[in-house]
């Protein structure tokens, strides 16, 4: 098929080149602008539910249940996560 599109397009090496970068950019811009918009609504990638079978605050549940172990950060918001576990100790000054 590419050697027939190479075979087709006109005014010699230069026009073969200037034309199949012209068509590279015609298809790149029909996939990105028409195809890729339309298909996104069909593919699954934000289609995203985590849960927790065992449900909210079951003690067989792992990991700390809402609101241990959560750090206020300075802006007052609570994190999910503890920061303090997480950093190096300190060194030792010298």
């Amino acid at each position: 098929m590419y050697a027939w599109i190479w075979r087709k397009l006109p005014f010699g090496l230069p026009g073969k080149l200037t034309g199949s970068v012209l068509l590279a950019a015609v298809t790149v811009t029909l996939l990105w602008f028409v195809v890729f918009p339309w298909a996104e609504p069909l593919l699954p990638f934000d289609d995203v539910q985590v849960t927790n079978p065992a449900g909210p605050g079951d003690p067989g549940a792992p990991g700390p249940l809402p609101g241990e172990g959560q750090t206020p950060t300075e802006d007052g918001h609570d994190l999910p996560y503890d920061t303090d576990e997480n950093n190096p100790p300190p060194s030792p000054e010298e």
